[in-house]
């Protein structure tokens, strides 16, 4: 918890008094002609046979300054896996491609999360960018959504807790964070015109809950609303969701800004929206559609004031009036070790039958398919990232649904070569797996083999189906049959179904773990690394929702029972729940003690009983109350410990997760009664479970 007291510590001391006094004196010398200037951007990249935008870098997007006040122009880039060159519009330019969200959610750490923030949001400033367009908090809801590589997971707390601590790391390099697509935007079918349906206490419960957690905790300068509507009102012109949840209950003090082309009207303004992005995509609705608006009175012009005010202050708050972002030289190599550790750490061992880590003596390996004589494969769209050293292999895709680019990008960093280099005294022999028959051979004549396989996912497009494409699962079922001491290391976007699961002896997720990717999965391999990570999402035994979401409304029935709770809800076994994760040593826990009153607190030891060193990752859930069946994860605590070695940890509870949300009180109510909880190693792995009794009060929405 230190680097968020840290970062908060920063924001408060910059003073937020202060920060309000010099921007309501630079709003006030603001002439008529300029009071538009910070209210629109634009795209900065050749849009319709245009230039970029003078001054521009280059890049997502640009909002030109007022440098007659010292206030700098707006350089705006994506986002959180590393910092973006769309389309080459900066020739050459690279950028350390970390692993992606689903990957950081994994490692279920704060500290990370800080370090994945600070990284992107020093090599932005040194790029001269002062506003990171992330991290990105969605819930994966659906998992078919081309975006959820990017999210955190499908719970709250771990997505909001995560997010805050990322935009710390961002906020502390003098770069502005974007908390984005806010709200619902958990599907990528129809995303620019489809409404989701929920109702306002399933919201607040889950999707809000994880904004909240987020702004809450790391204050970011900015929030991004999303491309589609919410119970029938786009969400960039959604009075409740911007003025009323976000500005008003949460308190939030920076700015709105709007998804690239999902501002529809200029009355936006008076719903909470304080700045139109690319606005060469809506017709540029800030600028004379505005400025007719405030002339005949439809707009006041406080209003107009006010959203100056929130952009001024924010860029006041984070440093960009006092800490230029100027071009400086990155340190790489220091960005790449932080990028292998983040991978390392990111990396699920869901299945090990003993087969690893790979023991000294293996002798001959056959590692086949996914491309991993090359490098490791990336997610697609607004995020992507053109890694250091360039990207290893850029591959036609099979989809072709998504408006970004069909090709598929491959990091430079190929597992076969690190495992070579780890292990020089091993035979690893390469099949690309297209030809099954040689792949098989390859297989029977191998001490072991290792299948790699991929499934590409982009923005702008869902996958139709949770099936590996391009034939992989029969690949991986024929290896298997001719070598059943086989590993599959999965490099996905998304969870997906497993039918030859029973065949083989382990399972790696590995997602899309950066340009350092080859080399964490190699030491993991090994056990050069332990196995750490613990899922952020349920991977499902079927394919339960097989047709794609309805092309203009999505009604999420759930309500708040997002991923592994609607599991639990309906009685549902997952292929792997939610927390789930196995590791190289073993983890017992002890002496555990549950209290109550005002919130719940937990106490326990783990000790680990193993003969190796390991890292631990004990989570609590509630899973009773008033006498109903629940499942929600309340808090986790995370120890590396040596073999033997114990450690008291403990987990206090924010009391709005035992809570539920009214929307006729509009607060949360705390219901006194008895709340029962336990402690596990994953949802669906709980062994220790106690009763304590919570006062009930009401809580602020």
């Amino acid at each position: 918890m230190m680097v968020l007291a840290l970062c908060a510590t920063l924001i408060n001391t910059a003073s937020y008094q202060e920060a309000e006094t010099r921007a309501r004196q630079i709003v006030q010398a603001i002439a008529p002609s300029e009071q538009l200037r910070l209210l629109h951007g634009f795209l900065a990249l050749p849009f319709q046979g245009r230039a970029i935008p003078t001054g521009a870098i280059g890049s997502a997007g640009y909002v030109e300054g007022i440098p007659r006040l010292s206030v700098p122009a707006l350089q705006e880039t994506d986002a959180i896996l590393g910092v973006a060159n769309p389309s080459n519009v900066r020739p050459g330019d690279v950028a350390t491609a970390m692993p992606s969200g689903l990957s950081l959610a994994s490692t279920w750490d704060s500290e990370i999360a800080y370090r994945d923030g600070a990284l992107v949001g020093d090599e932005a400033r040194r790029k001269g960018f002062n506003v990171l367009l992330g991290p990105g908090v969605n819930l994966a809801r659906d998992p078919r959504n081309g975006r959820n590589f990017e999210y955190l997971g499908e719970d709250p707390l771990l997505a909001g807790t995560l997010a805050g601590y990322a935009v710390c790391g961002i906020q502390d390099q003098h770069v502005v964070a974007t908390v984005k697509h806010f709200a619902m935007n958990d599907q990528e079918t129809a995303r620019f015109n489809v409404s989701a349906e929920v109702s306002e206490s399933a919201m607040r419960e889950s999707d809000l809950l994880a904004f909240e957690l987020a702004v809450e905790q790391g204050r970011p300068g900015a929030v991004m609303c999303a491309y589609n509507q919410v119970n029938g009102v786009y969400s960039c012109e959604s009075s409740h969701l911007l003025s009323e949840v976000l500005k008003s209950d949460w308190g939030f003090s920076g700015w709105v800004m709007s998804d690239w082309g999902a501002v529809h009207s200029a009355r936006a303004a008076m719903n909470g929206l304080d700045q139109e992005s690319a606005a060469q995509l809506d017709g540029l609705l800030f600028d004379e559609p505005l400025a007719a608006a405030i002339a005949s009175g439809a707009i006041p012009e406080p209003t107009v004031r006010n959203m100056n005010q929130r952009i001024l202050r924010s860029m006041i708050t984070v440093g960009l009036l006092d800490h230029a972002a100027t071009p400086s030289p990155i340190d790489y190599a220091a960005h790449a070790q932080t990028a292998l550790e983040e991978a390392q750490r990111g990396i699920v061992l869901l299945k090990n039958d003993g087969l690893l880590p790979i023991a000294p003596s293996i002798k001959r390996i056959a590692v086949i398919g996914g491309h991993a004589d090359i490098g490791v494969i990336s997610g697609g769209g607004s995020s992507q990232v053109v890694p250091v050293g360039g990207s290893a292999l850029l591959e036609p895709s099979s989809r072709n649904e998504s408006a970004f680019s069909g090709y598929e990008l491959y990091d430079p960093s190929a597992p076969l070569g690190a495992i070579r280099a780890l292990a020089p005294h091993v035979l690893a022999t390469f099949a690309d797996g297209r030809d099954r028959k040689a792949a098989v051979a390859l297989a029977q004549r191998a001490d072991i083999a290792i299948v790699f396989a991929t499934q590409w996912m982009t923005e702008g497009a869902d996958a139709s189906d949770l099936a590996l494409p391009d034939g992989q699962d029969a690949l991986i079922s024929a290896v298997a049959q001719a070598n059943p001491r086989t590993v599959v290391v999965l490099e996905t976007g998304n969870p997906v179904l497993m039918p030859w699961l029973p065949q083989v002896s382990a399972v790696l997720e590995a997602w899309y773990p950066g340009q350092k990717g080859g080399e964490a999965i190699a030491s993991v391999l090994f056990g050069k690394s332990d196995a750490t990570g613990r899922l952020p999402i349920t991977f499902p035994a079927s394919d339960d929702r097989a047709a794609p979401p309805a092309p203009n409304i999505v009604r999420y029935t759930e309500g708040s029972d997002v991923g592994y709770r609607r599991y639990v809800k309906q009685g549902l076994k997952p292929l792997f729940a939610f927390g789930h994760g196995l590791s190289y040593t073993t983890f017992a826990y002890s002496d555990p003690r549950l209290t109550g009153g005002d919130t719940m607190r937990a106490t326990f030891t783990v000790t680990n009983t193993g003969s190796r060193s390991g890292t631990d990752t004990p989570q609590l859930y509630l899973t009773r109350k008033a006498g109903e069946v629940q499942m929600r994860l309340l808090g986790w605590s995370q120890v590396t410990l040596a073999p033997g070695a114990s450690r008291r940890l403990s987990v206090i509870v924010d009391p709005r997760l035992l809570a539920e949300y009214d929307s006729q009180l509009h607060a949360w109510n705390l219901v006194s009664g008895q709340y029962e909880a336990a402690l596990g190693e994953a949802s669906d792995d709980l062994e220790y479970r106690a009763s304590t009794s919570i006062v009930g009060r009401t809580l602020k929405p």
